[in-house]
């Protein structure tokens, strides 16, 4: 015990003699330094900018500001329907647009109440007599899905439209390329010419889903298995006794989820692909490879936060000869 009392008040001296000397080794101003210019408006949002402004979305749509980016004035889209055309000057779409959602998700709701009706009205009429005629409007819930589905593809055609008619004569905006990859996988890598990559992402898509559909059709499999083999008063005679059908429900659950994190994943690897090689079109590559080496004076330490460790004096003073050396590639 005694000597274990030692050894920590010598690691604690120790400590304390390290953290003096690290801190005799730098200038105090460089622990007090603001590297903020005070005149600098922007220096308040270096860690809480903002990612979207509705102020920006309104100025940019009402066209009072033309450098309203594209990633703004697709969120606020989301929302204001049409703003990407307003903000595009194609006005006269604005009609079509309007008109085909409100046709569609009123058809839509239309149908469904009419399905709804027809199967309350089945439900009482099956209570009251068991051999009733009536029956469920199955084709009604089948339009009403239809039309959900059309206004759906209308709201995404509008987003795309927005995004295909947003400032047409630049090209290689990494904007356009990160949202085309958004609203369809690959169209970013077909913006950006890099079709190759296209057949590798769906691939993992396609493949990630296939997988998922199997591990969930086995998922539900199981379970079934369990829960009658487990139900009271069960008169279950299956092969597969309930704790075998427990073991493969759990690990094809696992496995399901697997594969939607495999999903989401080359969904997303494919979206920052194609903002990150979008960013890249106009890298310069070249065949240069050289290195040149030239002589130089080298600054002296206390330009930086490290306090000079040797005498000034001579003919250079502080400063010191070198070489600076420089590589292309």
């Amino acid at each position: 015990m005694k000597d274990l009392t030692l050894k920590t008040l010598l690691v604690l001296v120790s400590l304390a003699t390290f953290s003096a000397t690290a801190m005799a080794q730098f200038k105090e101003e460089a622990f007090k330094q603001s590297y903020n210019n005070p005149a600098d408006t922007l220096a308040s949002r270096d860690s809480v900018d903002k990612m979207w402004s509705f102020k920006e979305f309104y100025h940019g749509v009402a066209h009072h500001d033309s450098t309203l980016k594209i990633g703004s004035l697709f969120a606020g889209s989301t929302v204001f329907i049409g703003a990407e055309q307003f903000y595009n000057k194609q006005y006269w779409k604005l009609p079509v647009i309007y008109a085909g959602l409100g046709t569609t998700i009123g058809m839509g709701l239309k149908y469904n109440h009419q399905y709804k009706a027809s199967k309350s009205a089945y439900e009482l009429a099956l209570e009251t007599d068991p051999e009733t005629t009536l029956t469920v409007d199955e084709k009604a819930k089948r339009m009403s899905t239809y039309m959900f589905a059309s206004a759906g593809l209308i709201y995404w055609g509008t987003l795309m439209d927005g995004v295909i008619n947003y400032k047409k004569d630049i090209k290689h905006q990494p904007g356009k390329a990160t949202i085309y990859s958004i609203l369809v996988p690959g169209l970013g890598q077909a913006y950006n010419g890099e079709y190759w990559k296209i057949p590798i992402y769906w691939g993992c898509l396609i493949g990630s889903y296939h997988y998922w559909d199997v591990n969930n059709r086995n998922y539900k499999r199981y379970k079934r298995i369990h829960n009658e083999a487990t139900a009271e008063d069960s008169t279950y005679e299956g092969l597969i006794p309930a704790e075998r059908a427990l073991y493969y429900r759990n690990a094809f659950r696992r496995f399901r989820d697997y594969s939607v994190v495999a999903i989401v994943g080359s969904y997303l690897l494919q979206v920052i692909d194609a903002n990150v090689f979008a960013y890249m079109q106009d890298f310069e590559v070249s065949d240069d490879l050289s290195m040149t080496v030239s002589p130089t004076v080298i600054l002296p330490y206390n330009e930086y936060a490290i306090a000079p460790v040797r005498p000034s004096g001579g003919l250079l003073g502080d400063k010191a000869v070198g070489f600076r050396i420089g590589l292309t590639f």
